[in-house]
């Protein structure tokens, strides 16, 4: 009896325990939360706005050419020289919800039954046999998607590549009316917490141990994107030109166009270069930072980092980036999330610079319009890239809106028997209950649009060309 009872008081004093640690970081972290919100946040929760007569368009000296590098050394060591001091990092903290699937969003099926993550193996992995070099590949993964993914990457535990993994930090969700943290007020699991956006790669990459382990390897630069753009593959020339440069930091820009109207952008700001976000933008300039005239490039989220300045600004707290409020709402309860994007972190870097690279570098997929473009004939994969076909005469790829029908994967797999050719296509909307036969072939302009309440088959071999579809006497 004795024995039960000093089991049932250990246990309870554990219980305790736990609970008094939960609530002392909970504290912690609602001063933390206070500390930033105060001093980069206005007192409605929006954030801080640039003054904006400050603002100068970057040079090519700050924002490169792409044109302009240096070709790569066509001596195979020389590139594995090169390529020996890369890392390659993915962030793998995002979930499919959006896209109506579960687990980690990069083993969505891209193309050919592989996925986001299976293309990027096989990208380093060819990288590391061509050459006989060692690239690692790292993933930061969220609370949401760390177990998911430890399983996920043991399917490659045979291939000639390294792949690591780290969680990337969690904080409380503020309440909006008061700031206090979610959890304080007993939402207590999951829903209760955030990752705070992919600017806390920094940290989570000293904190976790693997940025001294890299180092210690003779790892000098990580090239760094997120695990959905398909375009983001490492390239020779900004790796080279970085290195003899003794760039610190590269920011990837690309010309900007209607679609990327509210993409953050680089400017030169008191003496440096630095991102502007929307969120920055006073109301009245909004229009203006739209504008493709002024602001002609944006962020692609390709980044290119010094492993040693990133060890150095860590460790000096340097790293004083912007929160961006993220407004949620959880559970009815009106939430923010204080998040920090990792371009902004480029103004406190040594020698930062952009490069203006070309648009095949950014190529997201974050609906199932993009899941189109690259499931089709636009596109071909070989070592795990996805390659523009040179038969598209139009450097633009076709602006795609589908439905909501076709929202989640699951469902815009089964409404195309096949994807059609869209090689010469420059426009397709689709609306409705609308379902695609086998080897269609879209051209030109194509809308369709399913009356309501009615079912719309476009048959096996059909070519639509400049053409409006509401029923089957359309086609």
């Amino acid at each position: 009896m004795n024995g039960f009872t000093s089991l049932s008081t250990s246990i309870k004093f554990k219980n305790q325990l736990k609970n008094t640690l939960i609530l002392v970081f909970i504290f912690l972290a609602l001063i933390f939360s206070f500390a930033i919100s105060c001093k980069l946040l206005n007192k409605s929760g929006e954030a801080q706005h640039v003054e904006w007569s400050k603002i100068q368009t970057p040079t090519d000296k700050v924002v490169v050419p792409y044109d302009t590098l240096a070709s790569v050394p066509e001596d195979a060591a020389q590139t594995k020289s090169l390529l020996d001091q890369l890392v390659v990092l993915k962030l793998n903290g995002g979930l499919g919800t959006t896209m109506g699937c579960t687990g980690p969003k990069s083993v969505i099926e891209v193309r050919n039954g592989l996925t986001f993550l299976d293309l990027i193996v096989i990208q380093i992995e060819s990288l590391n046999k061509k050459y006989g070099c060692n690239v690692p590949l790292l993933l930061m993964n969220s609370f949401n998607t760390h177990d998911d993914t430890q399983k996920i990457v043991e399917k490659y535990a045979k291939s000639k590549i390294e792949i690591l993994t780290f969680n990337q930090s969690q904080y409380p969700r503020l309440v909006a009316d008061d700031f206090l943290p979610l959890p304080s007020k007993g939402e207590t699991g999951k829903d209760g917490w955030y990752p705070p956006g992919h600017g806390d790669v920094f940290p989570s990459l000293m904190n976790s141990g693997k940025l001294d382990t890299l180092l210690s390897q003779g790892k000098k630069y990580v090239f760094v994107a997120n695990s959905d753009n398909v375009g983001a593959v490492v390239d020779l020339k900004i790796l080279n030109h970085l290195i003899q440069n003794k760039n610190e930091y590269c920011m990837e820009v690309t010309p900007k166009t209607l679609a990327d109207v509210k993409g953050g952008t680089l400017i030169s700001y008191e003496g440096k270069v630095q991102l502007l976000e929307i969120a920055q933008v006073p109301d009245e300039h909004v229009n203006e930072f739209k504008s493709i005239d002024k602001f002609k490039i944006f962020n692609t989220n390709n980044l290119w980092l010094n492993l040693s300045a990133v060890r150095r600004l860590v460790e000096a707290q340097a790293l004083k980036m912007e929160i961006i409020p993220n407004p949620k709402e959880v559970n009815g309860v009106k939430v923010l999330q204080l998040e920090t994007a990792a371009g902004a972190a480029i103004r406190f870097f040594d020698n930062a610079i952009g490069i203006n690279v070309p648009r095949s570098r950014f190529l997201p997929v974050k609906a199932s319009s993009d899941l189109l473009l690259v499931q089709s004939d636009l596109y071909t994969e070989k070592d795990g890239q996805v390659i523009r076909n040179p038969a598209r005469t139009n450097p633009a790829n076709p602006s795609i809106e589908l439905g909501p029908e076709f929202k989640k994967v699951g469902d815009f797999l089964k409404r195309f028997k096949s994807i059609p050719s869209i090689i010469a296509l420059d426009s397709l909307k689709v609306s409705g209950d609308v379902w695609f036969g086998a080897s269609v072939v879209l051209k030109g302009k194509v809308v369709v649009a399913a009356k309501s309440g009615e079912k719309l088959e476009i048959p096996d071999g059909t070519v639509l060309e400049n053409k409006e579809v509401h029923g089957a006497g359309d086609i």
